[in-house]
């Protein structure tokens, strides 16, 4: 039997979380979907037992940041009427300046190293020069020309795409917050300062890294640098990452579930070993959980090390151990592992349609939680008290009731349960960040991605550079074995 703890850190995760979390009100009568198999399962289903305080109470949403009602983003357009509604033209990103306006924009300059950023990539001399000059085509052209580079830098991120190791996100900010809007919002407003402020990231920690920089001396350079490029990361990503997602750090082994960037709860995490199979950086979405899942053994297990021929010759020790064989006419072994404690995903997994072929699920291995080092795994993540997060995510979700997902988890037969509010999921690699005590600490950066993000703060911006991954896109089929 499987019983959830009734207290976490910070009391009752589930309950905590129903009682805090803001949902949208779903329209009624919205039908949920789950997908059952009569799968051959091993004896001895898992009882599960949900606390009786977990009932979800959705609210509305809060609106969002008057930052998107001056730049607002692409409307989508509604499943009933497909019709595409043009963004307006983009503003000019050449525009007039006055001489008052120019002097604001150098000031911001000179002191955008408290941002992590360096005030010779911005070309502010020969902006100094131009601006002596008075109103001019030049100065316009200059000033303009600075200003952009620093909405792409603190918009985008400063680290060009080649120092991003195995980084894949596709971040929105270019296309919702448009360089040529921007300019037009600060001259407009006559803001400069505030304009490019509310491009920062709105995650909790970009203001902590703020801080930890201000208080960080000139002589500690290492560490500003550090401070630095964990900074940059954050801009990497969307300036807002949502409402409600799941974010992991992999050099912390932590994963939490989020809520309005309140944790909500806590799992510690197994993640991929440094190399090939080092755990990629990822923006996703979650769109449905299975419960008791299958497990499709790789090629390299089957026929590397002689599964299928195993279980073909042997069939009585085959479904003992939860293993189905079939041999095709052209003599190629499929083996699946049916449902049950001893599969390789565990009692669940997150469906998380993805290139890169990662997921988060369970292990049957949980003791390997205990180590304080937890680069184990071919990649994919697996999470501590996977079935409390899968159940939480099913129900808040609204694929399932209460009593729905405790049946489900209970049948021992495979189960997806399609998502009617999805759920982002980001997998990120911060060294410098706030742990899960909300304390600032560093990470050892077990992959190496330090050393070129660090590197391309010494050398000049890059210009005119590419929005798109470069890294070679990296599928490792997870064995699932533990070292």
């Amino acid at each position: 039997m499987i019983r959830f703890p009734g207290k976490l850190a910070g009391g009752s995760a589930l309950a905590a979380l129903v009682a805090t979390a803001a949902f949208a009100q779903d329209g009624a009568g919205a039908k949920r979907v789950m997908i059952t198999g009569a799968e051959q399962t091993a004896p001895g289903p898992a009882v599960v037992q949900m606390p009786t305080a977990l009932t979800p109470t959705p609210v509305p949403a809060q609106p969002s940041p008057a930052f998107t009602q001056a730049f607002p983003p692409p409307v989508s357009p509604s499943v009933s009427q497909p019709v595409v509604q043009a963004m307006p033209a983009e503003a000019p990103t050449v525009q007039a300046w006055t001489v008052g306006q120019a002097a604001r924009l150098i000031a911001l300059i000179e002191g955008i190293g408290s941002e992590g950023l360096d005030p010779k990539d911005y070309d502010v001399g020969p902006l100094k020069i131009a601006l002596a000059s008075g109103p001019s085509a030049e100065l316009n052209q200059m000033a303009s020309q600075s200003f952009a580079w620093l909405v792409e830098d603190l918009r985008d991120g400063r680290t060009p795409m080649d120092a991003r190791q195995q980084w894949f996100v596709v971040d929105p900010d270019r296309d919702t917050f448009r360089t040529g809007d921007i300019l037009a919002e600060a001259l407009k407003t006559n803001d400069i300062p505030g304009t490019l402020a509310k491009l920062n990231p709105t995650h909790p920690d970009y203001a902590k890294l703020k801080a930890e920089l201000a208080a960080t001396s000139d002589g500690q350079a290492a560490k500003r640098k550090l401070i630095r490029a964990n900074m940059d990361r954050w801009r990497w990503l969307g300036r807002d990452l949502g409402s409600q997602y799941l974010i992991t750090n992999v050099p912390e082994f932590q994963l939490r579930l989020t809520v309005r960037n309140r944790i909500i709860s806590t799992y510690r995490t197994i993640v991929g070993k440094p190399g090939r199979t080092a755990t990629p950086q990822l923006a996703e979405t979650v769109e449905g959980v299975v419960f008791n899942p299958t497990w499709t053994v790789p090629q390299s297990i089957v026929k590397g090390e002689g599964l299928g021929a195993k279980v073909i010759a042997n069939p009585a020790w085959a479904k003992a151990n939860g293993y189905v064989g079939t041999k095709s006419a052209s003599g190629t072994i499929t083996v699946v592992q049916q449902p049950g404690p001893g599969n390789s995903l565990g009692l669940m997994k997150l469906e998380m349609p993805n290139e890169h072929a990662i997921f988060f699920h369970d292990t049957p291995s949980r003791q390997l939680f205990a180590s304080d080092f937890r680069a184990l795994s071919h990649g994919c993540v697996r999470t501590e008290r996977a079935l409390e997060l899968a159940m939480t995510m099913a129900i808040l979700g609204k694929g399932a009731t209460k009593d729905e997902a405790v049946a489900i988890a209970n049948s021992g037969k495979y189960t997806k349960v399609a998502l009617e509010r999805k759920w982002s999921a980001y997998i990120t690699y911060f060294t410098m960040a706030s742990d899960i005590n909300g304390q600032m600490a560093t990470f050892k950066d077990i992959y190496g991605r330090d050393t070129p993000v660090l590197a391309s703060l010494d050398k000049p911006r890059v210009r005119n550079r590419s929005a798109v991954p470069t890294d070679e896109v990296i599928v490792i089929e997870d064995d699932l074995r533990d070292s």
